[in-house]
């Protein structure tokens, strides 16, 4: 997600969060450890499955996999959670993944990223390392912004006019869709996310209004078959311009800011409710943000400073963690609900 659907506003307040979730920041020490950069160059062919071209079934090249994690993950900044204080409500937690038949190389599902001049790249979480895949062509004058995959391994992009379009994530390929930019409101960019549907096999696309088409967001879900947008209703509490990530296992979370820093919410896709929330306190988006959830713990990717920071935050334990940097703003992210939770 990108800050450019804003620059229309001549003053933007710091967004807020109303509501009982935010009754009570909690308090975190930061201890730094310097970072080093982990980014692996060249076109790879480091896709888990697409549904674009002939290669539908297939699995994720080993050697492609190899080169993604030869270099060692960054030196991790840790970040020591003051857990004395409960105010915030219930922390998000992930469901546990019982992986389907048409999952077969789940394990090794990476997750895909897309910068702000348009370079799709992935990310393999156990090494904390990228690998460029290359430049997608869309026939669009406008610039991407937000990013989702599906169980296939099929991104869908969306760009900042409100177009919507399919990417292979092995080749970088690009094709348009029918979707119609301002259904449901939904004029502009939006957060996107796909989730599962508890039936073992399907998912549904969800996506959150952008700060531009209202001072609340709204959750919505695009059906892939025919392009059409339903409305779910606004969040509740209101939040504005998250981004959005989800499993297999049906669940769907949002990212978005809180005062100075962030925060991850668990929604409810019935009625847009934010069921539980965790505090993320440092992490600040920038001029770019994006997250995705693999192996139970959430990956964010923010540009504070005009390059790129990946936090992890394990719901588990609730530490806050740098695993690595990136000179690329990146301002979308994805990950197949075959993802391993």
């Amino acid at each position: 997600m990108t800050t450019l659907e804003m620059m229309s506003f001549s003053l933007v307040a710091p967004l807020t969060m109303n509501g009982p979730f935010v009754a009570g920041c909690r308090r975190f020490a930061l201890a730094f450890v310097p970072l080093a950069v982990a980014v692996c160059g060249g076109p790879v062919g480091c896709g888990a499955r697409t549904g674009l071209s002939d290669d539908e079934g297939a699995s994720l090249d080993d050697g492609a996999l190899e080169d993604a994690a030869v270099e060692e993950a960054a030196p991790e900044t840790s970040f020591v959670e003051d857990s004395s204080s409960d105010e915030d409500g219930p922390p998000v937690q992930v469901s546990p993944l019982v992986i389907a038949g048409d999952c077969p190389d789940s394990g090794a599902t990476l997750v895909y990223l897309l910068s702000n001049d348009s370079t799709l790249v992935s990310f393999y979480p156990p090494t904390a390392t990228f690998a460029t895949i290359g430049p997608i062509a869309c026939p669009t004058s406008s610039r991407p912004n937000s990013m989702a995959v599906d169980h296939s391994g099929t991104a869908y992009v969306g760009f900042l006019s409100g177009e919507l379009f399919r990417v292979n994530t092995a080749t970088a390929e690009c094709q348009p869709t029918p979707f119609v930019a301002g259904q449901g409101g939904f004029t502009l960019s939006f957060g996107m996310g796909f989730s599962g549907n508890g039936d073992g096999g399907t998912e549904t696309l969800y996506v959150a209004s952008a700060f531009g088409d209202g001072p609340e967001s709204t959750l919505a879900s695009i059906d892939t078959t025919t392009f059409s947008l339903e409305v779910v209703g606004k969040f509740n509490p209101p939040v504005e311009t998250p981004e959005l990530t989800g499993t297999g296992a049906g669940d769907l979370f949002a990212f978005y800011a809180v005062g100075s820093g962030s925060a991850i919410g668990q929604i409810n896709k019935t009625n847009a409710d934010v069921t539980a929330q965790s505090m993320l306190p440092g992490v600040t988006q920038g001029s770019g943000y994006a997250f995705a959830v693999w192996g139970g713990d959430f990956y964010t990717f923010t540009a504070p400073f005009g390059e790129t920071i990946v936090t992890r935050f394990r719901p588990s334990d609730g530490s806050i963690v740098q695993v690595a940097t990136s000179p690329q703003v990146i301002v979308g992210a994805g990950v197949s609900t075959c993802a391993p939770q």
